[in-house]
């Protein structure tokens, strides 16, 4: 249904999509008022609330200035010094994301923030970080337990047969931290047979993490990770929506902003990616962010590979492991 608001009486009702667009009388006061489409009118309502959100904090610096307080510290990019990048929920705010909804709306381009996709109090943020530490060895039991949720089985099997006894501890390891931070509902461990078996959790949480959602943890906490060692103020936002003026959406998979107007943008895929290179490069264009601040990081990736489809495209590719020296390279 559409909506319709009147500013003189404030009346407001539903009215049929048909009339989107339309002027009709307000039945209260009979000026006239225009219908509007209901994710329109609910994105502009959204605009105006965080403007008032932020407008409020400005002035409230303004008053801690004048009484010789010092302003609140995330009023301006985050300097990480002081935040345990690995348990903190001091990023999942709206003032921590201000300065990047701050860009987009200079760009006249709307946003809507899950604050908590930064919150690393849980443990997604340190399962991803072993599993793009060592992709080429965990591979197999993200695979398998993707496959099991996928399936809706109840459990799968990791045969150790044919792995090096290097290979067959660290595999172990993990899939006895998977149990610990309850990633797995159950690990038994078969010796005599030589393979582990994992219970798995079908949690949509659990679900979305080893679909993928891994990648984007490993790559927000190597760019937490880069700015922290390089003292850089810093602004980050994970499964953000942007939305154009043509109403078009896209979910962005981690956007990082530095000092305050150097835009990063990670896109993260660990299946097919090819059928979505179009797609974001003209996101790019329209951000008007440079071929190499716009990252496709694409798990398992060769180098080679990566160099080549860099050359090929306006866009940056690389991998789980070469993603920190590709932030390097920017700054």
């Amino acid at each position: 249904m559409a909506i319709f608001r009147c500013n003189k009486c404030a009346y407001l009702s539903e009215q049929s999509d048909r009339l989107v667009g339309e002027t009709i009388p307000c039945p209260e006061c009979e000026d006239p008022v225009q219908v509007y489409d209901t994710p329109f009118f609910v994105g502009k309502l959204l605009n105006k609330y965080f403007d008032s959100q932020r407008e409020i904090t400005r002035l409230k610096a303004q008053t801690s200035n004048a009484s010789g307080s010092p302003p609140p510290d995330l009023i301006e990019p985050t300097l990480l010094d002081d935040i345990d990048l690995a348990n903190t929920d001091q990023l999942a705010s709206e003032l921590q994301h201000a300065p990047i909804y701050d860009w987009f709306k200079r760009k006249q381009i709307g946003v809507q923030f899950n604050t908590r996709g930064v919150d690393t109090t849980g443990f997604f943020d340190e399962i991803a970080v072993s599993i793009g530490s060592n992709l080429p060895v965990l591979k197999a039991v993200v695979d398998r337990v993707r496959w099991a949720q996928q399936k809706g089985y109840a459990s799968t099997t990791i045969h150790l047969d044919n792995r090096s006894a290097q290979e067959s501890s660290e595999i172990t390891e993990f899939c006895q931290r998977l149990y610990d931070f309850s990633f797995v509902a159950k690990c038994i461990h078969s010796l005599q047979e030589n393979y582990i078996r994992l219970v798995v959790q079908s949690a949509p949480t659990m679900r979305n993490f080893f679909n993928g959602e891994w990648l984007e943890w490993h790559a927000l906490m190597t760019c937490l990770q880069y700015a922290k060692q390089r003292k850089l103020r810093f602004s980050c936002a994970r499964n953000c929506v942007v939305t154009l003026q043509n109403d078009e959406s896209y979910e962005l998979d981690v956007f990082v902003l530095i000092n305050g107007d150097q835009p990063i943008c990670i896109e993260c895929k660990t299946g097919e990616f090819r059928q979505n290179i179009d797609r974001y490069l003209t996101l790019r264009k329209i951000l008007g962010i440079d071929p190499e601040n716009f990252i496709m990081c694409i798990a398992g990736l060769s180098e080679e590979h990566a160099k080549g489809l860099t050359a090929m495209y306006g866009l940056s590719f690389t991998n789980e492991l070469a993603l920190a020296t590709q932030l390097a390279r920017l700054f």
